[in-house]
């Protein structure tokens, strides 16, 4: 049994391994689904406060690698460590209160509610540690909580639609939307799942800015991104997937020019 399987079996014992300012490690991780194999030796650490960016081909196992890291899939082999503390074998909320929050690639809004009522119940989950609103908690609080989901919900370019029920918005505002409600929570870590998928040019850009913005208060954030322009205009640091395995990582100039890159993914014509 490796190194990593017996740490994997301990989920509450802290791990100190991986790059000097590493906040997510991710150690020999494996993870097969009726004999394929999604991801393989799979090694990859993420520095406090950048933004790293993982790109690769549909199928490469990106999205399994998220599910990985927060708890909703259970590698095979490896372990995955966030600041100290493994998450392998944690459930998905255990996770989230530790400072780990997802967007996810396809939007996960509560339809029912409104804007403003999505971005109100993972403020009030992260502080009550429960997905429900508690009508004993104080109004001043509630109200506290409810200024800053405006605030947030400002930030995304979503103030006019307050009111308006999650159920009718376009698939680009709903992305918008669930970017609010990761947010809000105030993640030391944000995983974002395809976060521009579905939307218009303009407001690709202005989502962005935005977090470049985030990036300037010093959120470390992980992103798989298809659209070359969001991934070159945020990254700090790449890493390849192709065929469940880590093929390439640096920084954005070094990824445009690997000859392994361009052959698996980008293409001669889009670097």
């Amino acid at each position: 049994m490796s190194v990593a399987e017996d740490i994997a079996n301990e989920p509450g014992r802290s791990f100190e391994r991986g790059v000097a300012n590493s906040v997510l490690h991710i150690d020999d991780v494996h993870k097969s689904f009726a004999g394929l194999h999604a991801l393989s030796d799979v090694d990859l650490d993420v520095r406090q406060g950048e933004t790293h960016a993982i790109i690769g081909p549909n199928g490469a196992g990106k999205s399994t690698l998220l599910n990985v890291c927060v708890g909703r899939l259970k590698p095979d082999r490896g372990a995955v460590v966030f600041d100290g503390t493994v998450l392998t074998g944690k459930q998905p909320h255990e996770i989230n209160q530790l400072g780990v929050a997802r967007v996810f690639q396809t939007p996960e809004v509560f339809p029912d509610l409104t804007v403003l009522e999505n971005v109100m119940v993972p403020a009030l989950s992260k502080r009550d540690g429960h997905f429900r609103l508690n009508p004993f908690k104080s109004f001043a609080r509630e109200n506290h909580i409810r200024d800053e989901a405006v605030s947030v919900i400002e930030s995304v370019g979503l103030k006019a639609q307050l009111s308006d029920m999650a159920a009718a918005m376009s698939r680009g505002d709903k992305r918008r939307l669930e970017l609010a409600m990761g947010l809000i929570q105030h993640p030391r870590l944000l995983l974002l799942d395809e976060p521009t998928a579905g939307m218009a040019r303009h407001d690709t850009n202005a989502t962005i800015e935005l977090l470049k913005q985030i990036k300037q208060g010093g959120m470390t954030k992980v992103i798989i991104e298809h659209d070359m322009h969001v991934v070159f205009s945020l990254a700090d640091r790449i890493s390849v997937l192709a065929g469940g395995r880590i093929i390439a990582q640096g920084k954005p100039d070094e990824i445009k020019n690997n000859p392994k890159v361009r052959e698996a993914y980008l293409g001669e014509e889009q670097v």
